[in-house]
């Protein structure tokens, strides 16, 4: 009797274990859909082509200022990841079938994470923000200054960015967000902190060593930031360059 006790209680274990592993499963995805829903919600995603226009976000209902959505979230699960070459890809398990499109952006809970390049029916590939071809358009967040943020292919905890003039205060610790110039990111999300300023002989401006605000190594779930705007001005920017 005991022995048959102690089979069962194995069994009721085991399957209180797998029970348990789908509800968290099913909770990570409520969660992830919440966020998803709360960053919509953020002032920075509407846009209106009249400057002169405020949005009121949080004082109207959400259905009234649709026309002005410029950006919208999808959660995603990473389902392959890469951290070692100089071009590196992930893949994510969410594709045209649920409303991804080439060129958006992605971004972690951290920070900025890359941007997709291609997708299947249920599937995306993402160019990481570890990939030398990568730029992101970003600025400091106290004095406003704006360059341009990329890899150098050496390591994965460090971002690099460019051409800060040496008018700009800037100090060790300070944060790196992305900025309203970016036609991927919405402005505001973190990209990194400083580590180190570089002052370039010669040169009238510094180079900034940022530590990522995002840990590349144990990137698991994402969010697919859709930029609604992007293709009506991509297709402006390719007539004005034929001209």
């Amino acid at each position: 009797m005991g022995v048959a006790s102690e089979v069962t209680g194995r069994v009721d274990q085991k399957f209180n274990t797998v029970e348990y592993y789908f509800r968290l499963k099913k909770t990570n995805t409520a969660l992830l859909n919440e966020n998803a829903y709360l960053r919509s919600l953020l002032k920075q995603n509407y846009e209106s082509a009249d400057t002169s226009v405020k949005v009121a976000v949080d004082s109207i209902h959400i259905d009234s200022i649709k026309k002005f959505i410029k950006y919208q979230y999808f959660p995603a699960k990473v389902v392959g990841n890469f951290v070692s070459t100089q071009t590196n890809y992930f893949m994510v398990h969410r594709g045209g079938n649920q409303g991804i499109r080439k060129d958006w952006g992605v971004i972690g809970p951290e920070g900025i994470v890359g941007r997709v390049t291609d997708t299947s029916g249920n599937f995306a590939t993402v160019m990481s923000a570890l990939n030398r071809q990568f730029k992101a358009d970003a600025k400091l967040k106290n004095g406003g200054e704006r360059a341009s943020v990329e890899w150098d292919g050496i390591s994965p905890s460090y971002f690099v960015m460019r051409n800060i003039p040496k008018s700009a205060k800037v100090a060790k610790g300070d944060t790196v967000l992305t900025s309203e110039l970016s036609s991927i990111f919405p402005a505001n999300i973190m990209v990194g902190t400083v580590a180190e300023i570089l002052n370039n002989e010669g040169s009238n401006f510094y180079t900034l060593k940022l530590k990522t605000a995002t840990n590349f190594y144990n990137v698991e779930y994402v969010y697919v930031v859709g930029n609604l705007q992007l293709e009506e001005r991509k297709k402006l920017e390719e007539a004005t360059h034929k001209q």
